[in-house]
């Protein structure tokens, strides 16, 4: 258990305004299905601005210091409107990050069973007021950063290893009514929305060095300190989704998009992980290329891209991210000659790679501003926009890659010239 620091500060009262609708939902977990919602940008955005540190609209901040196997060094409260310009800016930043990147990569919705939210509707409706509460969550995180990181195997690892910063922040916003056109009205409002934002960030130590002393005019070592850095991962609960809370799903973050942080998740939610996003690309690559076969032309890949780009273009940002499931991309195959064999194919080892029902973002199946074409020896890039520039022809018995020339040509910088 934690060992709680005095309160420093009185906590901000709660609002007493009514609070958006609830949802509330029996669901899977794992690979994201149809039917499980997600936030768009609009939604995303609209969080986003609560978090500007010169409006302090979010009133409470609770933080726990843990060293790295996960015994606690102190725990604090802050509220916002207490903290002076620059530290509120600092803390606003990193809980910012915890909304940063794409959904589907970085943001992932990950919906848990009933019985493992309720520590965070508690948490939440009292508006991290209630000590213990706050305090079961936090253990509960520290159990997974320990599931994560378990005991150091030597003294030199574990006087490398990272300190971790565990910080949990509590606003309540109005939901802006919108008109018949669903542009937003700013003067009206007829619910709240009140919302927990966490972040879990590693503490790393500076290494000793010399610093300048003008009243003495010499360099003196300077003590090594610990530094917070961005977080590697945190979550939005409850997800919010067009002005309603799903309280069954968090919107997940992981920095780094090939880091599901599955040990982190089911040692703090008991929840399964998300594939990860550059997994999902890989696995979806891999069974292309294996389900169909030599049909996996250049013309079918540059056909996919060139459609799967549209979409995501013209995406407008009050959608939700665009998803494909298996009959998106079996059409699309279809649609770019590909035999009903080697479809069927697909379509079977889509439901063995992802799970029946299962859906994937359109930015893991495609790179919309890549196009990029790689053999052993050679890599070529191409403006996505311009990759039906590229063919393949066989001549003479050989396969080539043929790109026609267009313009100037210059080779590491040096300009030449075609030969005649």
């Amino acid at each position: 258990m934690i060992e709680w620091a005095p309160r420093r500060f009185r906590p901000a009262m709660l609002s007493g305004k009514t609070g958006a609708p609830e949802r509330s939902c029996s669901r899977k977990h794992g690979t994201r299905k149809d039917s499980l919602k997600n936030m768009n940008q609009r939604d995303l955005a609209e969080i986003k601005r609560r978090l500007n540190p010169d409006k302090r609209f979010p009133s409470l901040i609770c933080g726990c210091y843990v060293d790295h196997i996960g015994n606690p060094i102190t725990s604090f409260e802050l509220p916002v409107g207490s903290l002076y310009e620059q530290e509120n800016e600092k803390y606003m930043s990193i809980f910012k990050k915890v909304l940063s990147g794409q959904i589907g990569q970085t943001l992932n919705p990950i919906a848990f069973p009933a019985e493992s939210d309720d520590l965070l509707l508690r948490a939440r409706d009292t508006a991290l007021k209630n000590e213990d509460a706050v305090q079961a969550l936090f253990t509960r995180l520290i159990a997974g950063i320990r599931a994560e990181h378990p005991d150091m195997q030597s003294v030199e690892d574990a006087q490398n290893a990272e300190n971790w910063l565990i910080l949990l922040m509590y606003d309540d916003m109005d939901v802006r009514k919108r008109d018949v056109n669903d542009e937003t009205d700013y003067e009206n409002s007829d619910r709240a929305f009140s919302y927990i934002l966490c972040a879990v960030c590693p503490v790393k130590q500076e290494k000793p060095a010399l610093r300048y002393l003008p009243t003495d005019g010499v360099f003196h070592e300077r003590a090594p300190e610990w530094l917070a850095s961005a977080p590697v991962l945190g979550f939005l609960f409850p997800l919010y989704e067009g002005g309603a809370a799903d309280v069954n799903t968090i919107l997940f973050f992981s920095k780094d998009c090939n880091n599901a942080h599955a040990d982190f998740l089911k040692a703090a939610f008991h929840v399964e992980a998300e594939m990860p996003a550059a997994e999902q690309t890989e696995n979806f690559q891999t069974l292309l290329a294996q389900s169909l076969g030599t049909e996996c032309s250049l013309d079918v890949v540059q056909e996919m891209h060139e459609v799967v780009s549209g979409m995501i273009e013209e995406q407008d940002k009050n959608d939700e991210p665009l998803m494909l499931s298996k009959q998106d991309v079996a059409r699309m195959l279809t649609d770019g000659g590909v035999s009903e064999d080697r479809v069927e194919a697909f379509r079977n080892g889509f439901d063995a790679t992802f799970g029946a029902g299962a859906v994937l973002p359109a930015v893991n199946v495609v790179t919309p501003k890549q196009f990029k074409v790689e053999m052993p020896s050679v890599s070529i890039r191409v403006d996505p926009k311009q990759a039906d520039l590229l063919e393949t022809r066989v001549i003479d018995g050989r396969s080539y890659l043929l790109i026609p020339i267009e313009g100037d040509i210059a080779v590491n910088g040096q300009p030449v010239f075609p030969a005649k």
